[in-house]
């Protein structure tokens, strides 16, 4: 049995390699950096990999690490069109393929409450106009006969996070003892460890009949919480090492998802916010 992951080379492709390699799955990892050097936005690459290797899985975590405005193209270009090359690719080399995408908590509209799979989409940034798109391109394959999977899913952080998410930027600060300015320390969101994550997605691509899934813990916390257990595992008061933005605006007050579909699939997180804090202040 074989998987293409594009994105290995980010959190969700490291630990989803991990996850197939103990599942005995033969792993190709494209990413533009690491494994396998390659443009998942470059369509010719894409088909030649597809239909060389034709996978059993492929699964497509590239992104670009920002979600602001700034990244309007690049985001595009790896979510998106690379949605449509994968797709594409694998409906022409192998039909049978299950073909898993990434999607995310800040595709959908927001008023506070739990998120769940019938939520409406609001595209009220860049990268939910390309997550929103990479979705429907997923549903209209799917009409095509094609197992194509989406799993939204809510916040997750390991070791592998890079520096500019606030997670790693205080988990890293508590470690070393660093000064830091963040944003509102009032937010609340979920705290999910990315190896579960890629737990529910591999659960979710070995379903016949359920083809999408908000996938999270349903758990908020405010991240003065986070703040609390990172520097307390280091035995320092995070209120001399952190200062709040001023006049900084948070995209949300509370993004929580409501996991009811993927839990009566049999998965649950074995990570809690305590549990994710020792791991992210392990280096």
């Amino acid at each position: 049995m074989k998987a293409i992951i594009f994105g290995s080379g980010g959190q969700d492709g490291f630990y989803m390699k991990r996850l197939l390699r103990r599942e005995n799955v033969e792993v190709i990892g494209v990413s533009r950096s690491a494994d396998i050097v390659g443009d998942v936005a470059d369509r010719s690459f894409v088909e030649q990999m597809i239909a060389a290797e034709r996978p059993e899985y492929i699964f497509h975590f590239a992104a670009c690490s920002t979600t602001g405005h700034e990244a309007v193209f690049e985001n595009h270009d790896a979510i998106a069109t690379g949605t449509i090359n994968i797709l594409e690719a694998a409906y022409r080399h192998c039909p049978e393929s299950k073909v898993f995408l990434s999607g995310s908590a800040m595709q959908f509209e927001n008023n506070g409450t739990p998120i769940d799979e019938q939520t409406p989409f609001a595209p009220l940034s860049p990268y939910a106009v390309s997550r929103i798109a990479s979705v429907y391109a997923g549903r209209y394959y799917r009409s095509l006969s094609m197992k194509i999977y989406v799993g939204y899913l809510f916040n997750h952080d390991s070791p592998r996070r890079s520096p500019r998410h606030v997670n790693k930027l205080i988990a890293d600060a508590a470690r070393e003892g660093k000064q830091i300015e963040i944003g509102d320390i009032s937010v609340k969101k979920e705290f999910n460890f990315a190896g579960d994550i890629m737990e529910a997605v591999w659960l979710l691509v070995n379903q016949n009949v359920v083809f999408e899934a908000v996938i999270g813990s349903g758990q908020a916390h405010k991240i003065e919480e986070w703040l609390e257990l990172c520097f307390g595992l280091a035995g320092k008061d995070w209120r001399e090492y952190v200062s709040e933005t001023p006049n900084f605006t948070s995209e949300y007050r509370t993004l929580i998802s409501d996991p009811a579909l993927i839990t009566a699939l049999g998965w649950r997180p074995k990570v809690d916010i305590g549990g994710l804090a020792r791991i992210m202040m392990e280096r």
